[in-house]
């Protein structure tokens, strides 16, 4: 199934058009059920971690280091294109020089998760790089898994995909099942509800660390302008915040989210 094409408008490369456009994307990866995997340790983690190949997409030189994926999987086609090519296709330099197409699987529950001992939970963090950063920070500081409200950036978006180096494959993650009680649903399931948030009452997260860290513990953070809404910041049993220095008031959400998790672990 080697095909070699040389016409960017082929219709046949129709999974990789114009990977930067996140409209469109949205809606063509939505639509055909697939997520798009890039570079070489990337897909082979996608498809190690169940996901079916739809097709590749790679330059010649990329060939022999996945022939093991392809030629295990004869009945999906492989792409052959030049740089030029790929780059025509998708809409940006594809330095990696690999891609896959891959067949998105049903959704873990929110349900699933609830017998974790550590849950990151994000509101409205509407960054794919931040929501991969977070996810790849979670996975490395060895939290259970993350919880994402409906709002929140797509986790197998590219970019995600890429920026947690395929870490959104091997950390259990989910939507919540409504914004308005999720929280609630989590204090019902045993944990202990942790907010990250500049509020005026929270506590310093090394205080909150140094009284002792409750055994199940859910940590709340929130969407990169505003944080946290107040509805979650209300429902949270405790708010936390990560002491700062020279000014600065807050970090990037992955870069607390990681703080926050080493800490709580």
């Amino acid at each position: 199934m080697l095909i070699e094409v040389a016409d960017a408008s082929d219709p046949r490369l129709g999974d990789y058009v114009a990977l930067r456009d996140t409209a469109l994307r949205r809606s063509l990866e939505s639509e055909r059920g697939l997520f798009i995997a890039e570079g070489e340790k990337v897909i082979r983690r996608a498809v190690e971690a169940g996901h079916r190949p739809r097709s590749f997409l790679l330059a010649e030189r990329w060939l022999p280091g996945l022939a093991d994926l392809w030629e295990a999987r004869p009945d999906v086609p492989v792409y052959v294109v030049t740089e030029a090519v790929a780059e025509a296709v998708t809409g940006f330099h594809v330095h990696r020089g690999a891609l896959a197409s891959l067949h998105r699987a049903a959704p873990a529950r929110m349900a699933d998760l609830l017998d974790a001992r550590r849950l990151v939970v994000a509101e409205d963090v509407v960054d794919h790089t931040n929501v991969g950063a977070l996810i790849r920070g979670a996975a490395g500081l060895g939290w259970d898994g993350v919880l994402l409200a409906p709002r929140a950036a797509d986790p197998l978006y590219r970019r995600a995909i890429k920026v947690s180096m395929g870490t959104v494959f091997a950390l259990p993650w989910a939507r919540v099942n409504d914004w308005a009680t999720a929280l609630p649903a989590l204090r019902e399931a045993g944990f202990t509800v942790v907010a990250l948030a500049l509020t005026p009452d929270a506590v310093p997260l090394d205080a909150y660390v140094a009284a002792g860290v409750p055994e199940r513990l859910a940590l709340v953070v929130g969407t990169e302008g505003d944080g946290l809404s107040q509805r979650w910041i209300d429902q949270a049993d405790v708010v936390v915040s990560i002491p700062m220095s020279r000014g600065v008031d807050s970090l990037n959400v992955a870069a607390a989210t990681a703080v926050a998790c080493w800490a709580l672990r």
